[in-house]
């Protein structure tokens, strides 16, 4: 799933595909008491002028309307012209970083700014996700089934990368598992597009100016080809999703073929994650961590970072849901609900997987799923819910019904919940008498079945 921009439930080195936030270089932003110029392009909702205003009835109305059309005309012209500015500052700080003059100029040809990434960034989830939400759709039997195929289908692959670096198959599996769905979501926005348009506008414009660099350095050395380098609208890409200064510093060449590839090559792909996660910390040989049961109103400790020996944790009367001895080693106990849900023992290497999206829950889905891909159980305590989550299928299960009673979804049976889809959901609450707040929950779909 880039670094620094997830779910968070929102160290290490910079994660991959969100953006730890880092920077430098020439600060090209505009400030002061105006709106900023994508903010003039957004509120317009396009990049043209917008179409001439019907007659309107009253003396001098006509007036009125032609001189809203040319406020907005000159507004977004303005706009264009602040982003030709900015683009013209990159262009020093591009050069300063070593890339050429030519890469820059065919990267940045006709460019233009994408207000919709302007309004990602900026926008606030308006719907918090429950972690036991979160892991349904993440950690699912579908997931789990096409992980272990594709375990099979690149062994080779796996293989050699936990040669060189040590992180066993079923880890690196289930971060590209997440990350892209084996290969099935890359994104689709320009990847020099959005940076450009983030570098110039937005509150991390030092952070996204490093990546737009580092955008033009992996097209500049040949390794993505420029109509391919696609993806999401913070600038990550390929099958595991890095940002850009990722991909520079720790990117490997995985099938031999002298380039580095995350986009065609799964190999390439397989073997840069792995190296990122030994870079960030992975133990070979040892466990992310494990489910364990906590005594009888355990009010102690707990906490990622709060690592404490085994022993330690043992002595509170925790023990393994297994029955199995907790073993040797540090690790600090999580508690993503609370006492109530289920608990976990984790350890260095959970902070590893960490560093790669800086979540809590985006580490434990990783760590969940790769248990089920090496073949062991899911979790034995239940999640502190009378409504619990909905897998993939079950998702589209109910967008199936929802699009049977009537409700358009814009053709989207695809298990994703988006806006549409809670809207749609919110509605059929209502009329079921069920709390209407836009989730994809048993109820609901117990509730549409019938």
């Amino acid at each position: 799933m880039s670094k620094g921009l997830s779910m968070t439930a929102a160290g290490a080195p910079p994660s991959p595909s969100r953006g730890g936030v880092r920077g430098g270089g020439l600060s090209v932003c505009f400030t002061g008491p105006r709106v900023s110029f994508l903010g003039r392009l957004v509120a317009q909702g396009t990049r043209r002028p917008p179409p001439l205003p019907l007659p309107a009835r009253g003396r001098g109305s006509k007036w009125l309307g032609l001189g809203a059309v040319l406020i907005a005309f000159f507004a977004a012209h303005s706009a264009r012209a602040d982003f030709q500015t900015c683009l013209a500052g990159l262009r020093v700080t591009a050069a300063a970083g070593g890339v050429s003059t030519q890469t820059f100029d065919q990267a940045t040809q006709g460019l233009q700014p994408n207000p919709e990434v302007i309004t990602f960034s900026t926008s606030q989830p308006e719907f918090k996700t429950p972690i036991w939400d979160y892991l349904a759709g993440l950690v699912d039997d579908e997931r789990v089934a096409d992980g272990q195929a594709n375990m099979r289908k690149w062994g080779q692959a796996f293989a050699s990368a936990q040669s060189r670096f040590g992180v066993d198959p079923a880890t690196v599996a289930a971060v590209w598992g997440v990350e892209s769905n084996f290969g099935q979501a890359f994104g689709n926005r320009p990847i020099v597009q959005s940076l450009a348009t983030l570098s110039c506008d937005g509150r991390r414009q030092a952070y996204f100016r490093t990546e737009f660099v580092a955008a033009l350095k992996i097209l500049q050395a040949g390794d993505i080809d420029p109509a391919q380098f696609k993806g999401s609208w913070a600038g990550a890409f390929g099958h595991t999703q890095f940002m850009p200064s990722t991909f520079l510093r720790i990117a490997v060449d995985g099938d031999g073929d002298g380039r580095r590839d995350l986009i065609n090559s799964v190999p390439d792909a397989l073997a840069s994650t792995a190296n990122y996660l030994k870079k960030a910390g992975w133990q070979t040989g040892g466990t992310w961590g494990f489910e364990v049961k906590l005594p009888e109103g355990y009010n102690g400790p707990s906490g990622r970072t709060k690592k404490q020996p085994m022993t330690a944790w043992a002595g509170r009367g925790i023990r393994r849901v297994d029955g199995r001895p907790l073993g040797e080693g540090a690790a600090g106990l999580l508690l993503p609900a609370g006492p109530e849900g289920p608990a976990f023992l984790v350890t260095r290497n959970f902070d590893a997987i960490y560093g790669y999206n800086a979540a809590e829950s985006y580490a434990l889905a990783i760590s969940l799923l790769s248990d089920r891909l090496r073949g062991q159980p899911g979790l034995k305590t239940p999640w502190p819910t009378d409504d619990p989550g909905l897998s993939r299928a079950d998702r589209r299960e109910v967008q199936t019904r929802l699009v049977q009673r009537g409700y358009d979804l814009q053709g989207k049976i695809d298990g994703v919940i988006g806006d549409k889809t809670r809207e749609a959901i919110a509605d059929f609450q209502g009329k079921a008498g069920l709390k209407p707040d836009g989730r994809a929950s048993v109820s609901v779909l117990t509730a549409l079945r019938r």
